[in-house]
């Protein structure tokens, strides 16, 4: 069974992105112009078309190397430019608030819910460019049409193929820890109250039934918790009330404070040898990259950059120690890049991998081949 779980973990990545984003643009006081390109830039590469159509094709979730490779590329989409310490620490927080929201998803379909909330936020950001709304709004409507026909079954199989994702990440947040979602090892605390998910029935009831199928006992059972009936079923059109909070912007007024990634370091994967995968991995990305030019962009345009640490100094100082981390998720320096040169490099990266594995290719591979190979390998 194919199920499309690589769309619905960029939208969620992405929103999650924009949330940090918005929030440190505000924090450094950035101009609303700046604001308002940043935004719309990298919304608008985010919702490319064809880089949408490529993701919504069937195929096995990307590594967390690729993941990061890609995400990065989209966040440098415009004026704005973090170092790779900064990268780091955002990645991580994107990884564990989506997780933290799979985690506590009521119900396996739920997942949509939380997807349209990060989509709904995502157009309120853009709605003063019409042209980037209309891009939302398309692959909205894709997203609609590819998972309003799956089964029960197959949302299941979705959220269980995030969670093993998502299964070796425990980096502690700040926000988490504060509002108790969160415990001390990283590792996040299911509610034992509140209502319960749509179409189920509050617990605590043992119904007794004879042979012909009348009830004839009822007792109850203490539930350790302090459930209440579902709320109505949330909206799974083009708009309206999700309902369920999840996927909502956490950066607000309702949460002010500066939210950040401990300094204990996360359960990372410490195999060190290639990916057997990389060259297909980096080939598409060249493609799809190499594709995402930014039109009528000024010559003359300077950037600037965004710190997700308190300090420079801080931001130095975990740049320093975590430049072996870099090599193991294979981070491209390619921030200050152009498009072009951006596929240069990653089509020389490839060639390296090319020459440490000489794998015999396919040549009756077709393109589909290329987005199939892109396994997970941690």
């Amino acid at each position: 069974m194919s199920v499309r779980t690589l769309p619905l973990v960029f939208i969620n990545l992405g929103g999650e992105m924009l949330y940090i984003l918005d929030q440190r643009l505000q924090a450094q006081n950035t101009s609303e112009d700046n604001s308002e390109k940043v935004m719309n830039d990298i919304v608008g590469t985010m919702f490319n078309k064809a880089f949408m159509d490529e993701l919504l094709k069937p195929q096995q979730l990307y590594s967390h190397r690729t993941l990061k490779t890609v995400l990065t590329r989209i966040a440098h989409a415009s004026i704005m430019r973090l170092n790779p310490a900064s990268m780091d620490r955002l990645y991580e927080l994107m990884v564990m608030a989506f997780k933290y929201q799979v985690f506590l998803c009521p119900r396996p379909k739920d997942l949509l819910l939380i997807s349209y909330n990060h989509i709904d936020t995502i157009r309120e950001f853009v709605k003063d460019t019409p042209v980037v709304v209309n891009q939302v709004d398309e692959t909205h409507r894709k997203i609609i049409e590819v998972y309003s026909s799956l089964s029960e079954g197959e949302f299941q199989l979705l959220r269980q193929t995030l969670l093993i994702f998502f299964q070796d990440m425990h980096v502690r947040v700040s926000l988490f820890l504060k509002i108790q979602v969160q415990n001390p090892n990283g590792r996040f605390a299911l509610s034992t109250s509140g209502p319960v998910p749509h179409g189920t029935e509050v617990p605590g009831l043992i119904r007794t039934f004879d042979s012909k199928g009348r009830e004839v006992r009822r007792s109850e059972f203490p539930t350790g918790g302090s459930y209440s009936s579902p709320i109505r079923e949330g909206c799974f059109e083009l708009h309206g009330d999700r309902i369920i909070r999840l996927g909502l912007n956490m950066y607000t007024v309702n949460h002010p404070e500066e939210t950040h990634t401990s300094k204990a370091p996360s359960v990372k994967v410490t195999d060190d040898t290639p990916n057997l995968l990389a060259k297909e991995e980096l080939n598409l990305l060249a493609r799809l990259m190499g594709s995402m030019k930014a039109e009528n962009k000024p010559k003359a345009e300077t950037g600037f950059r965004i710190n997700l640490f308190t300090t420079d100094e801080e931001e130095e100082e975990a740049g320093a120690s975590c430049g072996a981390e870099e090599s193991l998720f294979g981070v491209i320096n390619i921030q200050a890049m152009q498009d072009e040169q951006a596929a240069t490099e990653l089509a020389r990266i490839a060639g390296q991998f090319a020459e440490q594995q000489e794998q015999p290719e396919n040549p009756s591979g077709n393109k589909g081949d290329d987005l199939l190979a892109m396994m997970d390998d941690l």
